[in-house]
């Protein structure tokens, strides 16, 4: 079991309060094949010392060196980071003025400070933690309705139901999937993982509790 941080954007902060949210995916990179016919292949493992070419280890334990890490186990524990504010840290770590999440509008005093990006947010002052149920590894493409649904992505805008017009496109089925993939692309597709690149990505399904991770271990 590992304790790790784990970046959330506002919206699917929101839908994880809001119980929508039991999945996340994440690129994972692409998988290389490994061809134990070439020639003068090196590897070397995590301290840089090397283990054999390809007359040494097996295929199948190279490999391991080809292929990117998912980074998540069943039983891990992500504490989430978002985005938020507060005045004084030693303030806020005493308890008297607790930090802001921007996830819940704007403060009531108005814009007091500047929002802090998530990926600043100290461990203390994380109020969810998710602790990992399943890991699955597969192209984008292969979400179901279901699990899109279970991403959190809402399945209309403004009111009116994702339907697209793109009947030549068989990938846009449903309502779901078709919410996930545009929320992705806007995520993902300018760093050149959009939908229709179909990347590798782990499918991370949880549990949510509405505490910070430290105070679970106090609970228990």
């Amino acid at each position: 079991m590992t304790d790790r941080p784990i970046l959330f954007s506002s919206p699917m902060v929101r839908a994880l309060l809001d119980g929508r949210k039991t999945q996340t995916r994440r690129v994972i990179g692409t998988f290389h094949d490994f061809d134990p016919l070439q020639d003068l292949i090196r590897f070397f493992d995590a301290n840089d010392k090397f283990i054999g070419n390809n007359d040494g280890p097996p295929a199948e334990e190279c490999r391991k060196y080809e292929e990117p890490s998912v980074r998540f186990a069943v039983g891990d524990r992500l504490w989430v980071r978002e985005v938020f504010s507060y005045e004084s840290l030693d303030v806020d770590r005493n308890g008297f003025m607790p930090p802001w999440y921007w996830a819940d509008g704007n403060p009531s005093s108005g814009d007091f400070t500047k929002p802090k990006p998530s990926i600043h947010m100290p461990r203390w002052a994380s109020r969810l933690t998710l602790t990992v149920t399943d890991v699955r590894v597969q192209r984008l493409q292969e979400i179901s309705e279901a699990d899109a649904r279970a991403e959190g992505c809402p399945v209309s805008w403004d009111g009116k139901p994702y339907d697209p017009p793109h009947p030549e496109v068989d990938s846009w089925q449903g309502y779901g999937r078709a919410s996930f993939c545009l929320l992705w692309n806007k995520l993902n597709a300018p760093r050149g993982f959009g939908w229709y690149a179909n990347p590798w990505v782990v499918a991370v399904s949880f549990t949510v509790e509405h505490r910070n991770i430290d105070a679970l271990e106090v609970a228990a």
